[in-house]
């Protein structure tokens, strides 16, 4: 396990300026939202008065497409475990807890339909066998529980946290990794990232992960890691590609490595190989791709983040929807969530995001 990985005043940074944001905001705060050691351009800067009401429209539309169990989704995502915690993660982002502020009420909803979708092994899954890969929705969704951990006093929320870790932790394979199915067959980085990233918040959370789990997880993606700097699919090795490597980026942070060769790598292939703008919501994986690309440029900080995020930012506000959505070919509550997860980084609210 590389050292820095648990940072304990993250849940306590986190659930502080939740409180805050529900009453004045980020106003009351003595650190001044966005700012770090790194110098980077304070939130008010990068979160232009076109952005924040493009986040605003974006989680409006998302709190009106909720159903009143908490699930949502469209045509064959419907009821996705996935798309609903990647909703409540887009509220959270924004500054609302369990209960508290804006979207209070969508958050405990979105817990609720987890937890009611849980089941007595702690896979996290409400669509059966579906081909979308439920490995995906499983770790998603104990991510957004092991962030929400700690603000709702639930003590069925902290038993399916627990067994949601435990099958991630049971499931992993010989390589190292996890693929589509709570099984110990295959792996690959795609659904890989999910599950390290939800473990590191976990940890965050306070439940145990054993180091052992993470050492042989940061060893499989660093083999992944092709000469270019990118990542590739499955081992024993493919072609690399902006999506997968932005997620093998984040997988290392996720495992407590945020410099070294393969971080400084990984991230000039991501500036040599960033999808045009024309490819919003219709290349494959645009979203995913630029979900874990916005994270790992936002922990490079510095020049790195100071050119990222107005670009990503530009992009997405140019291509936004009417209704205050975003098109994806999954279904637009997930590109709208993702996009608001996006242009909502500076705000450094979520404790998986923080530095």
């Amino acid at each position: 396990m590389q050292e820095d990985v648990t940072r304990p005043t993250e849940r306590r940074r986190f659930l502080a300026t939740s409180l805050a944001a529900v009453g004045t905001l980020a106003a009351q705060w003595t650190t001044g939202l966005g700012q770090d050691p790194a110098g980077d351009l304070a939130a008010a800067d990068m979160l232009t008065p076109e952005t924040r009401q493009a986040i605003q429209a974006g989680l409006e539309y998302l709190a009106s497409r909720q159903n009143p169990d908490g699930s949502m989704g469209a045509e064959g995502y419907q009821r996705d475990v996935a798309v609903v915690s990647l909703v409540g993660l887009a509220m959270l982002a924004h500054g609302s807890a369990p209960g508290r502020g804006a979207y209070g009420r969508s958050i405990n909803r979105c817990i609720d339909y987890l937890l009611k979708n849980t089941d007595d092994s702690g896979f996290i899954n409400a669509t059966g066998r579906d081909n979308h890969g439920p490995m995906y929705g499983h770790g998603f969704a104990t991510l957004f529980l092991a962030e929400v951990y700690g603000m709702r006093p639930d003590p069925e929320l902290r038993v399916k946290l627990v067994k949601a870790v435990r099958l991630i932790v049971n499931t992993q394979n010989d390589e190292g990794g996890w693929r589509y199915w709570p099984e110990r067959r295959d792996a690959d980085i795609s659904v890989t990232i999910c599950e390290v990233m939800a473990l590191r918040a976990a940890r965050n959370a306070g439940i145990y992960v054993g180091n052992d789990t993470i050492d042989r997880c940061t060893e499989y993606v660093k083999r992944c890691q092709n000469p270019d700097g990118g990542f590739a699919y499955m081992l024993p090795g493919g072609v690399s590609e902006f999506p997968r490597s932005a997620a093998g980026v984040v997988a290392l942070h996720s495992a407590g490595i945020y410099a070294g060769e393969e971080i400084s790598r990984g991230l000039a292939y991501l500036e040599q190989t960033v999808p045009q703008a024309e490819a919003v919501g219709t290349a494959n994986h645009f979203f995913y791709g630029h979900y874990y690309a916005a994270q790992a440029m936002w922990q490079a900080g510095g020049d790195r983040w100071r050119r990222w995020y107005p670009m990503i930012r530009d992009t997405l506000l140019a291509s936004r929807k009417p209704d205050g959505s975003w098109f994806d070919q999954v279904c637009p509550e997930y590109g709208t969530a993702m996009a608001c997860l996006i242009l909502q980084m500076p705000h450094n609210y979520l404790p998986i995001f923080q530095r």
